[in-house]
């Protein structure tokens, strides 16, 4: 075993990372949220100073509007890969310095391959699940449409090409037990 193994779990939105990384969570590892760390950020003020000079229009009286950015930025790819260039440095950073303080750590990662940072993770663990169970998955526990959750899915890695990647592949596509089962597989995998 390594010194700070870090071991990133992906997957597209609505492919089970979260359920995984609750797993994870109970069997006792550190797990740490991309998504959580980008809430905090939200609260922030210089971040806030920065997502201000880009877009004006979604920071309002100091708050972020969140459903202004959203809308802005999944409908707008340049706006989108503006705001991945302000938060995911950030994100990534923050994120970074708290998994350094444990031997071994995981972090839910959802953007890992579309911002390029497979390579900072000694492993990762992809989930992938098919395309309608993710698209109910994202409406049943959201306020998003149909149409919002497949603009959002569009912005992200496409999981039909996960064989060009170096990682473990989680099919999600059974009952938690069997989640729980493909858990414990993987993590005899990597010898943990």
């Amino acid at each position: 075993m390594t010194r700070n193994k870090k071991i990133a779990i992906t997957g597209g939105i609505g492919s089970g990372k979260s359920l995984f990384c609750e797993i994870l969570k109970e069997k006792g590892y550190s797990v740490f949220s991309c998504d959580s760390i980008s809430k905090q950020l939200r609260k922030d003020e210089e971040y806030l100073a920065l997502v201000k000079d880009a877009f004006p229009e979604c920071v309002i009286n100091g708050s972020l509007s969140e459903s202004a950015l959203s809308e802005r930025v999944f409908s707008d790819e340049a706006a989108r890969k503006k705001l991945e260039s302000i938060s995911h440095p950030l994100i990534m950073q923050r994120l970074f310095a708290e998994m350094e303080k444990r031997p071994i750590s995981f972090a839910e990662v959802p953007l890992l391959f579309e911002g390029g940072f497979e390579s900072s993770f000694d492993a990762v663990i992809a989930l992938v699940r098919p395309k309608e169970a993710r698209i109910e998955s994202v409406i049943a526990r959201s306020a998003l449409t149909r149409e919002q959750v497949i603009l959002r899915m569009q912005s992200q890695f496409d999981y039909n090409r996960i064989a060009e990647k170096n990682c473990f592949v989680i099919e999600n596509n059974g009952t938690y037990e069997n989640l729980k089962e493909k858990a414990d597989e993987i993590l005899s995998e990597l010898c943990l």
